[in-house]
């Protein structure tokens, strides 16, 4: 699953390690890396597709997941991860990330959580504490930081987990048993950013956060589900919600006589008018 590119994060990077995991997670499920694709944004960990030895697409800034949805309606067969960071999926993206969810669509959604923007040099994000200083508040964070894992649970989703960039093998099985789950996945990851956010450490973190697996959190509970995304004096780290139901690949599908649109013979189709008009 690896390529000839290296990746240029800074020592410490939280992306490091999801990287790993990501790959360690492809190769358990066993997928075909013809038949996966990632697709990212803009930021520092939204340059994985260049590490992963499957076919990639790094777009626009918060602009992944309508590449992803367009790629799954047109091949339902076809894994699709997107991979974006808090700023990328939450922020630039948040208006994507609100109707991605409410359709159901089968991709599976990681995103790099490290409360701030890291690749524009330590700005504040959707994430980013009440207080948190910044070079774009160098007086403190204002609002109250965004809950995505609440917002994707009330919003549609059907897998909701969040994971621990340093707690590897909890993190595969999170990302394993999502991209196994046939509806829209969110798995979001706490991760600290070494450069730029001296508040969320990994000193800060295992302080801070606890397994739902051990309080024998009930998934399939709506109410259990919102309450423990609720929790902010602890920081609850697996699976919180999970549910099964129709999918919008499945129901477009079945509109279409069953037919991908990838299958569609394309090949007596002149777009030279297309190209003429764009010269």
């Amino acid at each position: 699953m690896t390529t000839k590119q290296a990746p240029t994060w800074c020592p410490g990077c939280g992306d490091f390690f999801i990287l790993s995991t990501v790959k360690n997670a492809l190769v358990e499920l066993g997928v075909e890396k013809e038949n996966t694709l990632i697709v990212s944004g803009i930021g520092c960990g939204s340059k994985l597709p260049h590490f992963v030895n499957t076919y990639g697409f790094e777009g626009l800034h918060g602009r992944a997941l309508p590449v992803a949805m367009g790629a799954k309606l047109a091949n339902p067969d076809l894994n699709v991860v997107v991979v974006c960071g808090d700023g990328d999926g939450y922020g630039i993206g948040g208006n994507h990330f609100l109707h991605t969810l409410r359709r159901n669509i089968d991709i599976t959604m990681i995103v790099e959580n490290n409360a701030v923007y890291g690749l524009t040099k330590g700005q504040t994000s959707p994430t980013s504490a009440k207080g948190f200083k910044s070079n774009s508040t160098p007086q403190g964070v204002i609002e109250e930081p965004m809950n995505p894992l609440a917002l994707a649970i009330t919003g549609g989703a059907t897998y909701v987990a969040r994971g621990y960039a340093m707690d590897i093998i909890h993190l595969k099985k999170l990302i394993v048993d999502g991209m196994k789950h046939k509806g829209f996945s969110l798995i979001d990851i706490f991760q600290q950013c070494p450069t730029y956010n001296k508040i969320n450490t990994t000193d800060w973190y295992k302080q801070q956060i606890y397994k739902l697996e051990d309080e024998k959190h009930d998934s399939t509970n709506f109410e259990a589900a919102m309450k423990k995304s609720m929790e902010f004096e602890r920081k609850p780290i697996g699976l919180f919600w999970k549910k099964d139901a129709p999918t919008y690949d499945q129901e477009q599908r079945s509109r279409n006589d069953g037919k991908a649109l990838v299958h569609e013979d394309i090949s007596d189709v002149d777009i030279s008018m297309m190209f003429n008009r764009f010269r």
